[in-house]
Formats: C-alpha cells, structure tokens, sequence
C-alpha cells in the first residue's frame, strides 16, 4: 500500500481498509464512527495506545543502534543491520514504517478532531461529559503535536536561522481529514518554522484544555502517570525548545516541570526500580501497559538482547562502558555481563540492560523483554536546563542542575562548579550517560554538530573484536553527515507529486 500518510486506518480497530472505496465487512463507517461520549473514550484509548508505541520497539532502539555507543555481534542475523552499519537508504523498510506509521497516527488524530465537536455540541451532554471530552480533545492535540515532533527530530535537518524558512525543510503538514486517491490533492514540505507553529499551536491548545480539566481532577500530574497533564506538555515543550537553540524558553519550562514539585528524582536505593519494575517518582508519563495488552506491546530490549540470555543483537561499546565513574549507579542498572554462545562458542561480554523486561509483564517462563515506556523523566528536564543554561553563559545555574543529577546517581560524588566549554562538555557527557539507549543519541549528536567514529577495541575481553560485525566496526560520521537526518521514504517520494525535489540531501 502506497499511500501512506493518507492511509484510511484509525486508531483502535475501528475501521481498516486499504481499499479507498470499500468498507470492510463489521467495521463502522468513517462518518459514524464517533457518535458518543463512549465513541471518544474508545479513540481516546487507541490514541494512548499509538503514543506508547512510539515510546517502545524501533522508534527508541533504531536512533541509538544508528550512532557511536552499540556494535552488534556476526550473530544478529542482520537485524537492523543497514541501520547500524551506516547504509542508510531511502527504501530502508524499518524508516519507512516509521513514516507511515506516524502519519497514519497523524491522521487518526485528524478524524477524531473533526468528529468530536459534533457529540461536543449534542444539548444532551451533561457537564461531566463536556469536561471529559475536552480533556480528550487535549489530549489528542498533544499526541498530534508529539507525532509531529517526533517526524521533525528525524526526518528533518537541525532547525537553525538559515533553515527555518528556508523552502521544503520541515514535513508534509496534513491537519484534516480527507483520505484521498487524488495525488493532486497531497501536500508538498512545508517550512520548519510552519511546521513547528502547528506543533506550538497544538501544544498550547493541549495545556489550555488539560489546565481546565485538572482544576477538576489533578491526579494525571503524579509520578507514573498512564495520561498526560500540564507537566508533560511542559516537557515536551522544553524539549522541542532545546532542539530550537530557543534555551532562555527550555530553562522556564523545564523549570516549570520541576517546580511544580509533582516529582523527584530518583537516588541511589530507587533508581533501578525505573528499569526493572517501571516505576520511580521521577517518571512523568509512563503509558499503560498490563500483562493483559502485551500483545500490543513492542519490546524495546529485543534490540539488544535475547530473551534466553545467551546471546545479543548489540552490546555496548567500550567507551559506552568506560564513561561511567566508580560508584555511579547507572552502570549497574545498564549493564550485565552475560556468557554470550555465538557460532557455538562461549563469550563473556558486557550487554545493555537497560530494558530487562518487567516480571510484571512476563506471560511465560521466558523473560520477554517487556517494559512499561517512560517517555518523560524528570532528569531529563535538569539535563535540558543545564545544556540551555551552559549555551546562555549562566555558569550556576547549569552547575547547579548538573550537581543535582549527578549526586543522586553518583556515590559519595563531590559538586564540582565547570565553566566555558569544560561546562558544555560535562554536560553533553551527564546527558549520553543519562539518556543512552533512550532514542536520543542521533538527534543530540546532530544538534551539537559532532561526528564520530566507532572503536573496535574491547579491552575488557579482545575476543569479542573477532565476533563483531566487520562493516559496523568502523563507521564514521563526520559533522554534518547527511545520515543524521533519516530519508523521506522512497515510496513516499514515488507516490505524492508535490515531493518531487524536496527529498533531504544526500538521498
């Protein structure tokens, strides 16, 4: 199926069809699908389902796999092996379905908003129902903003003054529903900075509605919440303002997040409780997820390792392993070291633990490498304050941030005040210790205008240099290199007219 982003598939079952003009047998017509309260509270539900897979499987795993800190071993069977190996192609299958899939999200969304003024305006709704549908309705325009978010920090070059207006260098915006065989009718790039006035606008409108529904029930702005409330919109939006270089708005809405005093950050004695049991107070939206849905749920630690424990698609590098200080808890929580068999042969190695698999969430005696995503921490937030506070000259107030963090994951670590570069470094190096394997690897990379080069070497154990990838060894990119931005799918070029010429560089 070729139209992608104009596919006619909603979120939750409701209605599947590849066929513009069919419908299929026991689905609900689109232009009856959301008729009541009951209608939105199901979209609703498919709408948190489609924002929890985009915190688990390839969308987090694929981005990091792609940079400096994981190699995978000759065992993987290829298993995201263009990916890894730097051979990043238009066609790729994996970044296609992202693609698509984020955009049949898009237009999921789309359809719901469209749909939803028209029970919001029945003179039957009660109160209460009015409330809840307007938390929904800000709801989805967070999911809509996030998808589009998602889209830009991918597919899209950094945002700078030179690129912000400059023509076809943000994504296809589509805010309407109108599944469509006209090609005609399909829209070309739009400016970043158009783009990104949809997605502030969508979040504004979120925090508007959400802000009004938590004056009647604020228990959504808790740790480990499965929905999102004014905190979260807030850490998005410090997010997207960090991608901008717009750090004077990242410090206050980071600040926001943690001033509200909703959370806290994990120390020493909880912190792997975040990776194995999924919960920790410093988890700012966890989407729900049970035993009973696993089904529907996509392993991320897949990406690394195998559900047996005997082997592993990816480990860590050793300058992954070597970043950490003594005492410094990440270290335990992110790495194991398991007797990997590869071509029948015993091999100690260090793999990435860091998503275990929750026993809350096993259906069998196998581990199956479920965990509950966590989309938003709340170290991330003091991770963003210190990087914007250090890029504004406003020593302390990054210093402060970056001791905060560190002695919370660091034994007996001392506070140490940095300043000029020395404090950009520090901060860069606490963030790839923080955030790795998270998805955030290729997009902070390319923000800080920072090549890389894998190392081979291994010298906690030199046989595993012989059982590593040979075309994932060495790979490098330099600054700039046109692989930090991921390829507007081929099919998707074939497809909608208006793309032609708008492919990004270097594909």
């Amino acid at each position: 199926m070729k139209k992608i982003f104009l596919s006619l598939l909603l979120v939750g079952g409701l209605l599947s069809s590849c066929d513009m003009d069919k419908k299929p047998i026991g689905s609900l017509d689109d232009s009856t699908a959301i008729q009541s309260v009951n209608d939105c509270l199901r979209f609703r539900n498919g709408i948190y389902s489609s924002m929890r897979s985009l915190s688990t499987g390839g969308y987090v795993s694929y981005p990091e796999i792609q940079m400096d800190m994981f190699q995978g071993l000759i065992s993987n069977g290829n298993r995201i092996g263009n990916i890894a190996n730097g051979n990043i192609l238009s066609n790729d299958v994996d970044i296609e379905s992202i693609w698509a899939g984020l955009y049949t999200r898009i237009n999921s969304v789309n359809y719901f908003l469209e749909k939803v003024d028209a029970v919001l305006a029945n003179p039957n709704l009660d109160e209460a129902g009015k409330a809840n549908i307007n938390r929904y309705i800000g709801e989805a325009k967070f999911a809509r903003a996030y998808y589009y978010y998602w889209l830009m920090d991918h597919f899209c070059a950094s945002y700078t003054a030179e690129n912000a207006d400059a023509p076809a260098m943000g994504l296809p915006i589509v805010t309407v529903y109108n599944p469509t065989g006209d090609r005609s009718k399909y829209p070309g790039r739009s400016t970043q900075n158009e783009t990104y006035a949809l997605i502030e606008q969508d979040l504004a409108e979120a925090y508007e509605a959400l802000a009004a529904y938590e004056q009647i029930d604020a228990s959504a702005c808790t740790p480990n919440s499965a929905y999102v409330c004014t905190n979260t919109i807030n850490a998005l939006q410090a997010r997207i303002a960090l991608l901008k270089g717009e750090y004077a708005t990242a410090i206050i809405e980071a600040e926001e997040v943690i001033g509200s005093g909703a959370y806290t950050l994990a120390n020493l004695d909880n912190y792997i409780n975040i990776w194995t049991n999924d919960t920790n107070n410093e988890i700012i939206f966890r989407p729900f997820a049970d035993v009973n849905e696993v089904s529907g749920l996509s392993s991320t630690g897949s990406a690394w390792l195998s559900i047996y424990g005997d082997n592993a698609d990816y480990i860590p590098s050793f300058e992954a392993l070597a970043m950490y200080d003594n005492g410094d808890v990440r270290f335990e929580a992110f790495f194991n070291v398991w007797n990997l068999v590869i071509n029948g042969v015993g091999m100690p190695a260090y793999v990435f633990y860091k998503y275990p698999g929750n026993e809350a969430l096993k259906t069998g005696s196998a581990m199956n490498l479920m965990n509950m995503p966590k989309p938003f921490r709340l170290s991330e937030q003091y991770l963003i304050i210190a990087e914007a506070a250090a890029a504004l000259g406003q020593n302390d107030k990054a210093n402060d941030a970056l001791n905060e963090l560190r002695k919370n994951r660091i034994a007996g670590y001392t506070e140490t005040e940095y300043a000029g570069q020395e404090l950009i470094l520090q901060v860069r190096d606490e963030r790839t210790k923080e955030l790795i394997g998270e998805g955030f690897r290729m997009s902070d990379l390319r923000r800080w205008g920072i090549g890389f080069r894998r190392s081979a070497t291994h010298p906690e154990n030199p046989a595993i240099e012989d059982v590593l990838v040979v075309a994932g060894k060495d790979v490098s990119y330099a600054a700039g290199d046109h692989r930090f931005v991921w390829p507007i799918p081929s099919s998707e070029m074939e497809t909608n007219p208006q793309l032609e010429g708008q492919q990004n560089p270097g594909y």
